[in-house]
């Protein structure tokens, strides 16, 4: 059970060649700019197609070249979040949530909606707009949104880095509590190095298109595999160190 992937992509020149598989855990794809971390969470989600591989959630192929099985978006059980988060400025913030609950009974989702609003700490506000919200519960509303279905897993792409950094902290301390709530595969894309160790159960590292290095955070930071992981890891030890200097 989990998420499993195998894919090839080739893109503008760009080659895509990542392997990897979690289980019911937080994930972060972790790298610099352009190294393949966006561009895998769509070919999971069925937004490109791989030229070759396979893709599996909880024992469902997803997709599979050999076969040519390659389930819609819509067949996908994915929540999705993107870094801009999509949220419709014309609807108000229970409409915004509600939209995520396309297929459902009225009935079901107005209950759904009641639940999730409440937990994620958006009363009152259900009649706002989005202009009319902070950025801390925009970044809810898109979660709320991507949650409402009960999906088999959840695609995080950079979804907090537009926040300023007390705002940043307090949104991944609010998405490793919601984990322990929905307990499903998260993918959750980022290059932030402090974010990355902060939230993940499991670093996948990619560079230059392929997968550097897969651990926990202790294991990827104490020991790098190789010279791109090593050369992130001394990335955030600098950082530390003038911290430390300017205290």
């Amino acid at each position: 059970m989990g998420l499993s992937v195998s894919v090839q992509k080739k893109v503008n020149g760009f080659n895509l060649d990542a392997r990897w598989e979690i289980g019911d855990e937080l994930a972060v794809l972790f790298g610099y700019s352009g190294s393949g971390k966006s561009l895998t969470l769509q070919l999971i989600a069925g937004l490109i197609k791989p030229d070759h591989g396979s893709i599996g959630l909880n024992g469902k192929t997803l997709f599979d070249s050999a076969s040519g099985s390659n389930l819609a978006p819509q067949e996908r059980s994915f929540g999705y979040v993107i870094q801009n988060l999509a949220l419709f400025p014309h609807m108000t913030i229970h409409e915004n949530i509600l939209y995520g609950a396309h297929g459902l009974s009225r009935t079901e989702r107005d209950l759904r909606a009641g639940v999730i609003i409440d937990r994620f700490q958006l009363g009152g506000l259900d009649k706002k707009y989005p202009a009319e919200i902070s950025g801390g519960q925009k970044q809810r509303v898109a979660l709320a949104r991507a949650l409402i279905r009960r999906p088999a897993a959840l695609l995080l792409d950079e979804p907090f880095s537009a926040l300023d950094n007390p705002l940043r902290v307090e949104m991944q301390n609010f998405l490793t509590e919601i984990h322990r709530e929905f307990p499903i595969p998260i993918v959750f894309v980022t290059h932030d190095v402090f974010e990355a160790f902060a939230i993940a159960d499991k670093i996948i590292v990619y560079a230059n298109g392929k997968i550097a290095q897969i651990g926990t955070p202790t294991e990827v930071f104490a020991k790098p595999a190789n010279s791109d992981v090593e050369l992130l890891v001394r990335t955030r030890d600098r950082l530390l160190q003038s911290v430390e200097s300017a205290s």
